[in-house]
């Protein structure tokens, strides 16, 4: 993923530098709005830039329609982004959760002697990916949870297994253990997600643009302007700063839990 750095610590995948970056992105967006608000008012108020944008004087209000489309697209698309990964990680937890519960009760068919391994190995990578969640915020993950998902696979293949359980119901249950793996990966994928700045310079530029065009519209008029580019600013900073900050599903503020798979330890 983009700017991710591994290190190992504690027996842990331990990510560096840039694991909430999209704080940083979303100060950005805020301070930089004010900025170039508060900078085009500034020149607007200039004796020396009046007159120059005097000359600029007579651009229509509709205009403004034609640049505001362009950038509240984008910044739709960008927060479609953002909330599209948060239900893509919500499915993924639902799905893993889903796939243990299958193979817990299809374990409770089997013989006490092949089900106590069996429900041992689901509960063991239950505990195991409780434990990895504080990791995904960090976009990292744990390697006792990878193994014990092999280990479930393993216990699911064990002979004593493989010869208590009818063919079908067998082979069902391997197929939920390989669809809880894959959900996993996939959580853990969603996890790993960085902020795309090129998409976002975009969007900025796109912005500083809209404003120019407001500024423009209202040339001759200063207290008309400054309540046109405030009431701009206060719309689009705070907006693609929320988008920003809910760039990781797994993080702050309003992260995927892990209570659908907790559940099953209780």
């Amino acid at each position: 993923m983009h700017g991710a750095h591994s290190a190992t610590s504690r027996g842990f995948r331990v990510t560096g530098l840039g694991a909430y970056d999209q704080y940083f992105y979303a100060a950005a967006a805020m301070v930089g709005t004010f900025l170039a608000a508060f900078g085009a008012l500034w020149a607007m108020q200039r004796p020396v830039w009046a007159e120059k944008v005097a000359a600029y004087h007579g651009v229509v209000p509709p205009f403004i329609n034609i640049i505001g489309v362009l950038f509240a697209l984008t910044l739709a698309f960008l927060a479609n982004d953002t909330w599209g990964a948060h239900d893509r990680a919500i499915d993924a937890v639902n799905r893993e959760a889903d796939a243990l519960r299958s193979v817990l009760t299809l374990v409770e068919r089997l013989p006490p002697q092949a089900a106590a391994p069996a429900r041992t190995a689901v509960e063991n990578y239950a505990r195991a990916v409780a434990a990895e969640w504080p990791l995904l915020a960090r976009r990292s993950s744990s390697p006792e949870a990878a193994a014990a998902a092999e280990r479930l696979l393993g216990a699911l293949a064990d002979r004593l297994v493989v010869e208590v359980a009818p063919g079908q119901v067998h082979q069902l249950m391997l197929q939920q253990a390989v669809k809880a793996r894959d959900a996993r990966e996939a959580r853990i994928a969603l996890s790993k997600t960085h902020v795309n700045p090129l998409k976002w310079l975009g969007m900025a530029f796109l912005g500083f643009v809209t404003m120019l065009s407001v500024a423009a519209v209202h040339i001759g008029q200063p207290r008309a302007a400054l309540a046109a580019i405030m009431l701009f600013a206060v719309a689009a900073g705070p907006t693609a700063a929320i988008v920003l900050v809910h760039g990781n599903p797994f993080q702050q503020p309003t992260s995927v839990t892990s209570a659908p798979i907790a559940a099953l330890l209780r």
